[in-house]
């Protein structure tokens, strides 16, 4: 059976009292895991943005946007392990409908 290959785009917000070395090590873990489970298309990482609401008492966030191809497993654990990871404040993960 042919395998079916999606594009992806996940964006995750990391509590911004972390560290800098915790902060490198959540986006290298979640980069890795991408790229281990499909191809990284891009990676963005926009920095410090204020929150447009408050999240747990805080203003602020470490935005990462990644673009990913994948099969259609990926996602469902990639929210899984954004769920139980401490660190991350929010996250999403949505399928661009090819053209």
């Amino acid at each position: 059976m042919e395998k079916i290959i999606n594009s992806y785009e996940t964006l995750f917000v990391i509590d911004p009292d972390l560290t800098e070395e915790a902060t490198k090590a959540l986006v290298e873990k979640f980069t890795n895991l991408i790229a281990d489970n499909g191809e990284i298309v891009d990676t963005n990482e926009w920095g410090k943005k204020k929150l447009a609401y408050p999240i747990n008492d805080k203003n602020e966030g470490y935005y990462v946007l990644v673009n990913f191809k994948s099969e259609g497993s990926l996602p469902s654990e990639l929210e899984r392990i954004f769920g139980i990871t401490e660190g991350i404040m929010r996250s999403i993960v949505i399928r661009h409908e090819d053209k």
